[in-house]
């Protein structure tokens, strides 16, 4: 065939799946930028707030005990405190610190060249057609170390699909998928369990004063649904994402790909004593934790536990852990002369997070009023009794509880909040019709995880944007939630299909965890 004639070839018709998502990425792009977002939606808050105060609610709220009612937030009393918190609502942001704190220290490990070197170590130990499984795998394995992943795997999977020659925002939406997607999806028990756990309890006891729930209740279905997310992941990436991406250049200014292929002597003997110095401080950390009466340990002496204060370092750990063997890394290369340039790598990695600090002062005012208004508690505990009332089969209802979840997620984005609210009312429904409060539980976590990576109100969502803004600038909400739309349809799918298959099959849930409860 001629070039004139291959020119003139007609392109191929796009499936329906394509026009799908080019309509959520042109609607999605629609949406102004995250920080002007957050900055219409405190408007709504605060209208909304004023109309519906004067509404009378026949909701109870659980956490509370009283009638719900939603606040108004336009008083002269409430925009006086709204004012006066303003800047403690700010800096009291909890997602703000987790990601400047963390950046500090990986920020300097990545300039130092320590994790290049680490990327081309493992590149060449990890065959190219098993990166994609590989680095969702890291993105689960993260969930262990709170929101470690989102300010460390998620910009490596960028990183380390750019030195491999694949479309980086193909990494990044992996590991986002893994990270947040797979939220539940984990074989190593973290704080999230014993914390989900204490819920269930509490919801379970107001029908059955005497309920014990077991913190490791899911641990069996959470840790054999990686395995389940991981293949879910690596499908929808190669096959529907990379595709997709193909026709979407990067920016010729973007950050160049790290040559993974080689590394010199210097670069080897580097690395190796920044290992040692990592190998070191992690095994200091594990003989500070070993003793039962240590300090890192909760008063009960549990290492997971949320009251633990190692599970409340985990940040300050991570900055730990990458600034040492990034210095270590960089003054044996030679890059790090003295402590001026260890600074100035800090500093530079501060100026990439510009439009994440302004975001994160909007979103904070947002998030702050939206809970002070009652107006999530309201929609969540409408959609907990209109699924009540549906008085669906066992199945049906697990399948409607997820769905109920997911569309509450894009609502409410805390795990803990969410189960909070809608626990006291959905554990005790089930267990009236035979379905135990540890497969409620199983249920309620599939539809937490699966909604996080489309909902733009997800805390994190914009910090992806920003990652995705190095390599396309053009990239906006909807780029990234039609990346993600493929992820999260294909886990609400295959995810509950295995919950309701693995329920069918008798497998157990986790340790003293029950299918059925009998009254």
């Amino acid at each position: 065939m001629s070039n004139q004639a291959a020119k003139q070839a007609p392109s191929p018709k796009p499936s329906g799946m394509d026009r799908f998502l080019n309509f959520i990425e042109r609607a999605g792009n629609k949406i102004p930028d995250p920080a002007i977002l957050f900055f219409w939606a405190l408007v709504i808050v605060w209208v909304s707030s004023a109309l519906l105060s004067n509404v009378t609610f026949d909701l109870i709220n659980p956490r509370t005990g009283d009638a719900l009612e939603v606040n108004n937030l336009l008083t002269g009393e409430a925009l006086a405190s709204f004012l006066a918190n303003m800047v403690t609502t700010f800096t009291g942001f909890a997602p703000l610190g987790i990601v400047l704190v963390a950046m500090l220290g990986v920020g300097v490990a990545d300039s130092s060249g320590f994790i290049t070197t680490g990327l081309k170590k493992m590149l060449n130990f990890t065959p190219a057609k098993l990166l994609t499984p590989m680095l969702i795998l890291v993105a689960i394995v993260s969930h262990t170390a709170a929101d470690a992943g989102y300010v460390l795997v998620i910009p490596l999977g960028g990183i380390i699909f750019h030195a491999a020659g694949r479309h980086p925002l193909a990494g990044i939406a992996a590991a986002f998928a893994g990270v947040s997607g797979g939220f539940s999806a984990n074989f190593i028990p973290s704080g999230i369990d014993p914390l989900l756990a204490g819920f269930t309890q509490t919801a379970a006891q107001v029908l059955d004063p005497e309920y014990i729930i077991n913190p490791l209740a899911n641990i069996m279905f959470t840790g054999l649904s990686s395995v389940v997310v991981i293949a879910i992941g690596w499908y929808v990436t190669e096959k529907i994402i990379e595709p997709r991406l193909a026709n979407t250049p990067i920016d010729d200014d973007a950050e160049e790909a790290p040559d993974l292929g080689t590394f010199t002597e210097i670069e080897s003997k580097a690395f190796r004593y920044a290992g040692w110095a990592m190998v070191v401080g992690i095994a200091a950390l594990v003989f500070a934790v070993m003793p039962e009466d240590s300090a890192l340990r909760s008063p009960e002496g549990e290492i997971t536990a949320f009251s633990a204060p190692l599970m409340q370092s985990i940040v300050p750990l991570i900055f730990v852990l990458f600034i040492i063997p990034g210095i270590v890394y960089g003054r044996v290369s030679g890059k790090f002369q003295n402590s001026n340039d260890v600074i100035k790598s800090m500093s530079e990695t501060m100026s990439t997070m510009g439009a994440y600090i302004v975001m994160s002062f909007f979103c904070a005012q947002f998030l702050a009023a939206f809970g002070q208004s009652n107006i999530g508690t309201m929609l969540a505990l409408y959609g907990a009794e209109g699924l009540k009332a549906m008085n669906l089969p066992g199945q049906a209802t697990i399948v409607g509880m997820i769905l109920l979840t997911a569309s509450v997620n894009l609502l409410v984005g805390s795990a803990s909040a969410k189960w909070a609210l809608i626990g006291p009312i959905l554990v005790p429904m089930l267990m009236a019709v035979g379905i135990s409060p540890e497969l409620s539980q199983a249920a309620y976590r599939v539809g937490d995880s699966v909604s996080n990576i489309i909902s733009p109100l997800m805390v994190f969502f914009p910090l992806v944007v920003v990652y995705c803004q190095r390599y396309v600038k053009s990239t906006g909400i909807g780029t990234l939630a039609s990346l993600m739309m493929p992820f999260s349809i294909a886990m609400l799918i295959g995810w509950t299909a295995f919950l309701l298959a693995y329920w069918a099959l008798g497998i157990p849930l986790g340790i003293q965890a029950p299918y059925t409860y009998t009254m």
